[in-house]
């Protein structure tokens, strides 16, 4: 069976049974706390939360989709026999309407009849008392219904219980669905998520057991799943690994008869980041220093450098221009991209912006290459050390700065019998994400703080600051304009960028220039009084009688901080509910600017703005 006659059996066994048919939404997402479409579910979280109404919108509370989703968590694991960045993700949901009985019976149903596939065995959530969650019998009690002679395993947190993101959310127990790929392997297809509960905290603290939370059962469960499609393809049709799928195949087997890439992990990178690229091209994305044009450009460097393996003269003997280098990474992006417009209508009409991006992109890339100053400069000033070795901040920084790729920076030292310690720069990657998630995932007293620089750039130590500068900055700014504006100015919505801080309040009609004019004097001079930024810890009862201001869509922690800008939180200028981070003083925020005000909605408005050294 074809992967595309498996989406279209997929799609029509859920419409058969009452779901309405979603198409997939775009690779850019309008969640602004995340840089990219993870997952199907992420298109219907307003519907989850009850923040919308899936029966207006799609007249059912029950929805099946396939979704374009990309991941860049293992980005760098891409080669091996089961990790991509692009997949199509098959899942359906439910709002209200059903529950495990329906979901799991959907499921077995679509796998052993509609499938024909032997299911190896299911899991289930083995329960954690402490949490007030117990083992999930009613899941194993349907399996065996269904067939008594099914394997049923009993798994922990870790495995089978999803959510909450962020700071708090809807959460619950999963069962997934385990078949065998074409080397006789199990593994997992389907993954059915119970949304039965809501947490008023992080997944952290629900593993941990914070005090005063408590999981508390939704009043209308839902339920989320999700199954890969490439993944059932290699069920389906026997392969042994994702790459052999028709899927991938007719791009494996360009890479191989016209190019003559032997290397399989070579050949596997390339099907995978061109396909990927394409995608991210397709829905608007265009490469960039920061977030997903970040990551687009992060995809053609990698193809670039793969393709050139064979260059093996060190950098600074390169004499020859690297022009055929350049059309031949065109060439072969060109040829696996046409493979994937001929079988995929959306990509269709859409050559020319392939074109003039990827040529651009490329021929920049291999200049870069060419000059090689700053990997010049490294390697200079290690080549003639102790131990030969150049420290991992240095790799890293080239890595996350210019974008070239880990691999190939591994072979250009190697001509100078330089190396590195991969397992530091290992490390070094992961603090980086860890500071990036931190900032995509993390809301800091209803200023969220989004560090727009993905993953694969992760925020450095000048970003950070910056980024602390505005937050402190958007405290100000809220104080300024109630002052100007007064009291019915009030949060709606925030975020912080490196870039810029944007700030929604709820007041009723435009500013005028004098009042933009007077705000931002107001935030000037307070920043240049030097005022000192401080932090009480309070009950959160007590912390409300000092009149701090808090975003009444935040869930506070109690005790609660309160940051304050001042000599004493009596007398303070500005004090606010918040996590941090913060300046220590307003005089290290620079200058403040307010470069738009505009509506966003009725009664509704937005300030955008900047700080400067």
């Amino acid at each position: 069976m074809t992967s595309s006659e498996i989406r279209k059996k997929f799609l029509e066994f859920f419409k058969a049974r009452g779901h309405t048919i979603v198409p997939s939404s775009s690779l850019i997402p309008d969640d602004p706390s995340v840089l990219l479409t993870t997952a199907g579910m992420q298109q219907f979280k307003k519907y989850f939360t009850g923040e919308a109404d899936a029966k207006k919108d799609f007249g059912s509370l029950s929805t099946a989709s396939c979704q374009k989703s990309f991941r860049t968590s293992d980005i760098d694991e891409v080669g091996d026999e089961s990790h991509l960045t692009f997949f199509e993700m098959l899942g359906n949901f439910s709002f209200g309407e059903y529950f495990k009985k329906e979901s799991i019976t959907y499921a077995y149903d679509f796998i052993t009849k509609e499938m024909g596939l032997e299911i190896s065995y299911v899991t289930i959530f083995e329960g954690k008392e402490d949490i007030g969650v117990p083992k999930d019998t009613e899941s194993r009690d349907i399996w065996n219904s269904l067939d008594p002679n099914l394997k049923v395993i009993e798994q922990g947190m870790d495995d089978v219980f999803w959510g909450p993101t962020g700071s708090s959310g809807p959460c619950g127990p999963t069962t997934e669905i385990y078949c065998k790929n074409g080397a006789g392997q199990d593994i997992e297809v389907w993954n059915i998520v119970f949304n039965q509960y809501l947490y008023p905290g992080s997944r952290e603290e629900l593993n941990s057991g914070a005090p005063g939370k408590k999981l508390e059962p939704l009043k209308v469960p839902g339920v989320d799943t999700g199954m890969g499609l490439e993944r059932l393809a290699m069920c389906m049709q026997k392969t042994k690994t994702i790459f052999e799928t028709d899927l991938f195949k007719p791009l494996m087997d360009v890479l191989q008869s016209q190019y003559k890439y032997d290397d399989v992990r070579a050949r596997r990178i390339l099907a995978d980041h061109i396909r990927a690229a394409t995608y991210l091209i397709a829905d608007g994305v265009e490469p960039d220093k920061k977030g997903r044009g970040y990551i687009l450009r992060h995809l053609l460097r990698k193809i670039a450098t793969n393709v050139g393996k064979e260059a093996s003269t060190p950098l600074n003997q390169r004499e020859q221009p690297m022009k055929s280098l350049n059309e031949r990474t065109y060439e072969i992006i060109k040829s696996v991209g046409d493979k994937l417009i001929v079988s995929n209508g959306e990509l269709q009409n859409k050559e020319n912006i392939f074109n003039s991006i990827i040529h651009k992109e490329t021929d920049d890339f291999i200049r870069l290459l060419k000059s090689g100053k700053e990997l010049e400069e490294v390697i200079n000033q290690y080549r003639n050390s102790e131990d030969m070795k150049i420290p991992a901040k240095e790799i890293f920084r080239l890595y996350s700065s210019l974008g070239v790729p880990i691999d190939y920076i591994k072979n250009e030292i190697k001509k100078y019998n330089l190396s590195f310690d991969e397992e530091e720069v290992a490390r070094e990657k992961m603090k980086h994400q860890k500071i990036s998630r931190a900032g995509q995932e993390k809301k800091f007293g209803g200023h969220g703080l989004i560090l727009n620089t993905g993953e694969l750039k992760a925020a450095n130590e000048e970003e950070l600051k910056k980024v602390t500068r505005l937050h402190t900055a958007t405290h100000m700014l809220q104080q300024a304009l109630r002052e100007v504006l007064g009291p019915e100015v009030k949060q709606t919505g925030s975020d912080i960028t490196v870039e810029r801080t944007r700030f929604d309040f709820a007041f009723s009609r435009k500013l005028t220039p004098e009042e933009i004019r007077a705000v931002e004097e107001k935030v000037n001079a307070k920043i240049k009084e030097d005022l000192p930024m401080q932090k009480v810890v309070l009950p959160k009862t007590e912390a409300e009688k000092t009149g701090a201001l808090f975003f009444f869509k935040e869930k506070y922690p109690d005790p609660v901080n309160v940051y304050f800008i001042g000599k004493t939180l009596e007398t303070a200028w500005s004090k606010e509910f918040c996590g941090g981070p913060h300046v220590s003083n307003t005089g290290e925020i620079g200058i403040f600017k307010i470069i738009k005000e505009e509506a966003v909605g009725s009664g509704v408005r937005r300030i955008r703005g900047a700080v400067e050294p």
